[in-house]
């Protein structure tokens, strides 16, 4: 059985905001995440303008579904009775849209680190390229980032990267519903990608390399949907900052 959220939760809009005393009771707020913050950064900062202009020390918020900070787009936020809902919100596809750089790699398989080995990439043609990405849906099974927030023996996988040390990551099912070739200019190739909740883009990137015969990785993610919630109806940080402080 599909898990959902409830439809009854009011959503944040500008044009139609709820009364402040809403936010205990619980409002989903989709946030348009910038670049460079942390999933975590947004939610400390929506969490101390509504602590502040509700007057509510203890109000709850939190987030369904982490962005990497070189990720934008859509990020979910919970608030008060609301975070009941996150587990459910972060259990919808994801859809994601990606610009691949091939034949080269990183130990991230994003920009976070800096290129370690470079691969031949001349021969890739785009009908290839569409060919390889339709070969990627369905269920299947994935090896997460090592630079990743999963644990591995208590520990995230990322901090043991950093140190150095070897973890060893276990591959995780994952669903890919659809994939689309929206440019192809080489080195670089942009794509749509709808998956299931676990999805690392950053792996994905990394296997359409290999399957290429070349290398690659990522150089730009933007979530455009979270199960019903486009970005067409986020909010920014800034906006949703600048309309508290007019209150």
């Amino acid at each position: 059985m599909k898990v959902t959220a409830n439809d009854t939760v009011p959503v944040f809009s500008l044009d139609n905001p709820p009364p402040l005393e809403a936010f205990a009771e619980g409002v989903i707020i989709p946030v348009d995440k910038p670049l460079g913050w942390t999933s975590a950064d947004v939610v400390r900062k929506v969490k101390f303008i509504l602590q502040r202009k509700t007057g509510n020390k203890k109000l709850k918020v939190g987030h369904a579904g982490t962005l990497d900070p070189l990720a934008t787009g859509v990020l979910l936020l919970c608030t008060g009775k609301a975070t009941r809902q996150a587990e459910a919100l972060q259990a919808e596809e994801k859809e994601y849209v990606a610009k691949i750089a091939v034949g080269a790699t990183t130990p991230s398989f994003d920009l976070e680190k800096e290129i370690d080995a470079r691969y031949p990439y001349e021969h890739i043609t785009e009908a290839q390229a569409r060919a390889v990405l339709q070969s990627f849906t369905g269920v299947q099974a994935q090896i997460p980032p090592v630079f990743s927030a999963k644990m591995v023996d208590g520990r995230r996988a990322y901090k043991w990267a950093r140190a150095g040390q070897d973890a060893v990551m276990n591959p995780a099912v994952i669903t890919v519903f659809e994939t689309a070739l929206l440019s192809f200019q080489l080195p670089e190739i942009t794509v749509r990608i709808v998956c299931s909740k676990g999805t690392y883009i950053r792996a994905f990137a990394r296997d359409f390399g290999l399957a290429m015969q070349s290398g690659a990785h990522l150089t730009a993610l933007r979530r455009t949907r979270s199960g019903k919630f486009s970005e067409l109806g986020t909010i920014t940080v800034e906006k949703f900052s600048t309309f508290f402080a007019g209150m």
